[in-house]
């Protein structure tokens, strides 16, 4: 473990408290004529990880942008799954994306904001997408963007950011986000805990440490709206705004500030995780769901988890939810892909297994081996397409599926977004709120193979070692 990793209850002690009910007051006054449709780009399906009663678009068509753009709610989620493109693609997808936006809201005459949505623990395509995003949509229409904030705060998964590094919580410690295993992830690895250095090693020095502003939780707790104000407005030529914030208050306070910019006249391109959409889109808080809110119909059939997240917290939760005793567990061999006829006798093998126990009432859990497959150096791009062969045939054994499940749980970003996308094959779902903290759950649309099913879409690396299992239990209760 990290030297620099700090006790969480010694980091939260020195923080001053805050009337909430002031900051609810002045945030809600300012959210009231915003009058802008939020947008948020979402890198894989775990971002509606805080709110409910959103809609989640699965393509960026006209049609779909214009159907969220019509909505009565002030925010719609587009996913993306860029967190599984290549770099050429998600560049592709996201000039595509916010053409589309641009030329929605020109027919529609609605001014929007984007956010883009990404991995609290800083992994993904950063700074290509918001880059592109900011470069076309300036191209497109009359919007220029000042600055760009991140905000990775993300209180359910424990990812705090104090004095302007970022942590992520392990037990009762707090890890420097540079110093955990998600910072040496093969393709998006960096080496930096504190967001200014992070920037500067992520754009290659192209926005600097020090020309990047920083909203201090000094200012955010002694609720200096004004200061904060004044600090978004000096922002200029797209530099760097962090915000620091270790609770949903601090992203209140900051929100009101911002949106006081924003009816400035400043424009501001967004990288954050899921707490910052919450706040900006006005959502409230909603408790947990229940088994009765989740399964709608009892059917005699079992239900279908898909583990796929090669993360440690993913395998230390795997091997607690094998203490389940209702629980059929299959291993699919995915070191197989390498050899593609024995690779697809071994789906063969998984889809017609998966089908009889569900039919006969078992809960089943897919999972894929553990063991990464390693082709050496230099080799992320052949390696990132063998995990999307993977995905595919972890995929199809949705799609191939005759029997209806009682409910789904997917486990890992890309993996749900694939089990979604392609298995359900849903182009529309609602947001029923969540299973456990940061833990989300589709309703399918009327269009997908199972319509009406709960999905659960459970992160990588969201949760304690017991949390999958948790969950799994309240849906066979």
């Amino acid at each position: 473990m990290s030297n620099n990793k700090i006790l969480a209850k010694e980091a939260f002690n020195n923080i001053p408290e805050v009337n909430t009910e002031v900051v609810d007051k002045m945030l809600n006054k300012e959210l009231k004529d915003l009058n802008k449709k939020i947008v948020v780009l979402d890198d894989d399906p775990t971002g509606v990880q805080t709110v409910h009663d959103i809609s989640v678009y699965t393509d960026w068509s006209l049609d779909s942008i214009e159907n969220g753009f019509k909505e009565e709610n002030s925010m719609f989620f587009i996913l993306t799954n860029s967190r599984g493109f290549t770099a050429a693609e998600t560049e592709k997808a996201h000039k595509e994306i916010s053409l589309n936006i641009s030329k929605v809201a020109k027919k529609l005459n609605k001014d929007f904001i984007i956010i883009s949505r990404s991995d609290s623990t800083l992994r993904g395509h950063y700074p290509l997408e918001t880059e592109i995003l900011k470069q076309t949509v300036e191209a497109n229409s009359d919007v220029k963007f000042d600055g760009e904030v991140l905000m990775p705060f993300f209180k359910e998964g424990g990812r705090f950011t104090i004095n302007n590094i970022h942590y992520v919580q392990d037990g009762e410690y707090l890890v420097p986000a540079g110093e955990t295993e998600f910072a040496k992830d093969r393709t998006f690895g960096y080496t930096k805990s504190h967001l200014g250095e992070y920037i500067e090693e992520k754009t290659k020095g192209t926005f600097k440490t020090k020309d990047t502003t920083y909203i201090s939780l000094e200012d955010i707790r002694s609720l200096n709206i004004e200061g904060i104000t004044k600090q978004l407005l000096d922002v200029k030529n797209f530099n760097k705004v962090v915000v620091n914030a270790v609770d949903y208050i601090d992203v209140k306070i900051f929100v009101t500030a911002l949106v006081k910019s924003i009816k400035s006249g400043k424009n501001f391109m967004y990288r954050s995780a899921a707490a910052l959409t919450k706040v900006l889109g006005g959502v409230s808080d909603k408790n947990l769901l229940t088994r009765d809110e989740l399964i709608k119909v009892d059917s005699k059939n079992g239900g279908l988890i898909i583990v796929g997240s090669h993360v440690k917290k993913t395998t230390e939760q795997l091997e607690e939810l094998k203490k389940c005793p209702f629980i059929e567990f299959i291993e699919f061999n995915c070191h197989l892909v390498l050899d593609s006829e024995k690779f697809e006798a071994e789906v063969q093998r998984i889809i017609e297994k998966t089908e009889k126990l569900i039919a006969s009432g078992k809960t089943v859990a897919v999972y894929t081996s553990r063991k990464r497959i390693d082709l050496g150096e230099n080799k992320k791009e052949e390696e990132l397409k063998l995990s999307v062969k993977i995905s595919d045939a972890v995929t199809s054994i949705i799609e191939k599926l005759n029997v209806r499940p009682n409910y789904i749980v997917a486990k890992g970003g890309i993996t749900s977004s694939d089990v979604g996308t392609k298995g359900l094959k849903v182009k529309r779902a609602t947001v029923a709120g969540q299973i456990k903290p940061g833990i989300p759950v589709w309703t399918t649309g009327a269009e997908s193979k199972f319509p009406g099913i709960s999905y659960v879409i459970f992160p990588g690396n969201v949760g304690t070692k017991t949390t999958l299992r948790e969950a799994v239990e309240i849906l066979n209760k």
